[in-house]
């Protein structure tokens, strides 16, 4: 008997048409947000992510002198040339998605829906909830500005936000949160960016596991942060045995919602712009854990 493969995406995947056709009536004026910051070489990235590069390959100077034509049999008699580059570091480099099989449990590399190390990791990566599998992104956005509604430019280092807090920031902007969703949390931290040690004082508030298991409740297929990790760390109650990043094993290990981090919410959120059409489209390379994004909102 054959085993039953695991899922390789999660309810990101069965989006309703019909949802995607509501959040693109969202748009009004066309006006597009940026929810990436621009990478560069030596970015400030999570500890454990190997450095972002970009390295020149060919470039005009080297081509002539090499006396290279790349075109040949046909002839360069105009000088042409061209530059390309190797970019080389994590796909969790800036703004970015985890795929699923990004964070894994236990002695048995376990991840969402059954996958495991034994039997669905290989020499080039993961075989299931890679970002190969991971789906577009259409769907309607909700802001939550948690800087905004404490008053304060960034949250402390630390700062725990929690489902009641959530619940009163979704009152006093107005919306809600529901099924198909992406919710996106606004600590204020981007704005510190790229200011390493500005940025170090702040490590690193956000949401805890009460709101993880509301967003699951409500049906979210994805929610994200201007933060690298997301949720609160250190977590405030990691439970027996200690897990900590409860927040990443309950949305990614155990429900398959999509996580997002390094969130570019600042103009954003100084828009007063809560709710809107949000687009992110991962790219899809076969082994990757993650995918670099720079998804819109669009109002």
């Amino acid at each position: 008997m054959t085993a039953t493969r695991p899922a390789a995406a999660g309810p990101a995947a069965d989006v309703p048409d019909a949802v995607r056709a509501r959040a693109a009536g969202l748009v009004r004026t066309g006006r597009s947000f940026s929810l990436a910051a621009t990478r560069f070489p030596g970015m400030p990235l999570f500890p454990g992510h190997p450095q972002f590069q970009v390295l020149s390959y060919r470039t005009p100077q080297g081509l002539r002198q090499a006396e290279e034509n790349l075109w040949a049999p046909n002839p360069n008699e105009i000088g042409l040339g061209c530059m390309t580059e190797v970019v080389s570091g994590t796909v969790h480099s800036g703004a970015h998605v985890d795929a699923l099989a990004h964070i894994t449990v236990g002695e048995e590399g376990r991840w969402y829906d059954g996958a495991n190390a034994r039997e669905h990791l290989g020499d080039f990566g993961p075989t299931v909830g890679d970002a190969s599998s991971m789906p577009p992104m259409f769907t309607r956005g909700v802001l939550l500005d948690l800087a905004g509604h404490r008053g304060v430019d960034c949250l402390p280092a630390g700062a725990v936000v929690d489902a009641a807090e959530v619940e009163d920031i979704c009152a006093a902007q107005g919306v809600t949160i529901g099924q198909w969703d992406v919710v996106l949390f606004r600590t204020g931290y981007m704005g510190l960016w790229p200011d390493r040690a500005r940025m170090a004082e702040h490590l690193t508030p956000g949401p805890d596991v009460s709101v993880a298991r509301m967003l699951t409740e409500r049906g979210v297929i994805a929610a994200g942060s201007d933060t690298e990790t997301f949720e609160v760390q250190p977590a405030p109650d990691p439970g027996s045995p200690a897990n900590p990043q409860p927040v990443h094993v309950h949305l990614l290990v155990d429900n398959g919602v999509y996580i997002m981090e390094s969130l570019d919410l600042e103009e954003l959120a100084a828009a007063k712009v809560y709710e809107f059409l949000f687009v992110a489209l991962p790219l899809k390379i076969a082994g990757a854990t993650g995918s670099m994004v720079d998804p819109l909102a669009v109002v």
